[in-house]
């Protein structure tokens, strides 16, 4: 029988260990190019919402902070990424670098006021702010298109060899390689005494100050981080689809990735990455049977859901493990 580790040190490294359902995980995401090639448009809108879940899961699941603005930062990225392109270069790796530099600007801005804030509170301020900037969007149509939509995006070939195509290949490679980075940049974070520290502050907000650690930093940080990542889920999306709508900075994108991360389960990792797929695969199966009701059955799914495993998908399933591993 393993025994459990002893010290920080030792628990950090036990987490970083690649294990292989993590090796299949990623092997599994290869699939569509050969087995469901006409499903790759949906393959890349999964792994930009599953980027997108992964930066609120880094914030919500990790440091406790609930938002429901979070597509504040996905517009900001997506409407840089598409302004960037269209006026000044069309390179994609510069465009997501800018976006996610914009994107982290405006998230460091906010930090100062969602550092200060918890709870209930906290919920209305991220929702008032993701208003405001779906607001000033849409008024600045000279600028944004306004409810027109952003268009006449001309982004370059990928590494200036694969030309973005009609059946959303490139796109999908793309998109997945882009979320292979940055997920590994999040594993890195999390598994370290940075993401020990968030972990504390998310379990015991006042006696965290009293170990060392200033909870308001750490806040500070780490939103300013997922902003980033957000930024560049939104650019994939303005790259991709040469198009940026309204939509980028809706209520309703903020709600749909709280609905994937309480779907796949918080604070995982992977919860987003498993809740984007299950949401975007139901959502477009729901909605081939009956257009105008699919929210009716996609409700059904995370109430059943919820009920069931209050943890998620995957905190249900690690549960059922550890049950079995004790017999």
């Amino acid at each position: 029988m393993a025994t459990a580790p002893t010290t920080p040190q030792a628990y950090l490294q036990s987490l970083s260990r690649w294990r292989p359902i993590e090796i299949a995980f990623w092997l599994v995401t290869l699939v569509p190019f050969w087995l469901f090639p006409n499903y790759l448009s949906l393959a890349n809108q999964i792994a930009v919402a599953a980027l997108f879940a992964l930066s609120l899961d880094l914030i919500l699941g990790y440091a406790g902070i609930v938002s429901l603005g979070h597509a504040a930062f996905f517009g900001v990225g997506a409407y840089t990424a598409g302004i960037f392109s269209k006026f000044v270069w069309g390179e994609v790796f510069t465009g997501l670098i800018v976006a996610a530099l914009m994107a982290a600007l405006f998230g460091y801005v906010s930090s100062f006021i969602v550092a200060r804030f918890r709870h209930l509170t906290l919920i209305m301020i991220t929702l008032g702010l993701g208003l405001l900037l779906h607001s000033a969007a849409n008024s600045a149509h000279w600028l944004t298109g306004g409810s027109d939509g952003f268009q006449g995006i001309s982004v370059w070939k990928v590494a200036g060899l694969f030309k973005f195509d009609l059946y959303g290949k490139v796109a999908y490679a793309y998109s997945l390689c882009t979320l292979f980075v940055v997920f590994l940049c999040a594993r890195r974070l999390i598994n370290s005494p940075f993401g020990l520290a968030l972990r504390g502050i998310r379990d015991n907000w006042v006696r965290m100050p009293a170990i060392g650690a200033d909870s308001p930093s750490h806040i500070r940080k780490v939103y300013t981080i997922s902003a980033a990542m957000a930024g560049i889920a939104g650019a994939l999306i303005a790259q991709t689809t040469q198009t940026v709508s309204l939509d980028a900075l809706s209520f309703e994108r903020s709600a749909d990735v709280v609905v994937m991360l309480v779907l796949g389960g918080a604070g995982r990792l992977y919860g987003g990455l498993v809740g984007a797929t299950i949401f975007l695969i139901a959502r477009d199966q729901f909605s081939g049977i009956a257009p105008q009701y699919w929210y009716f059955w996609i409700g059904i799914l995370l109430v059943t859901v919820v009920m069931l495993l209050p943890n998620g998908i995957l905190g249900g399933l690690s549960k059922l493990v550890g049950r079995w591993s004790r017999k």
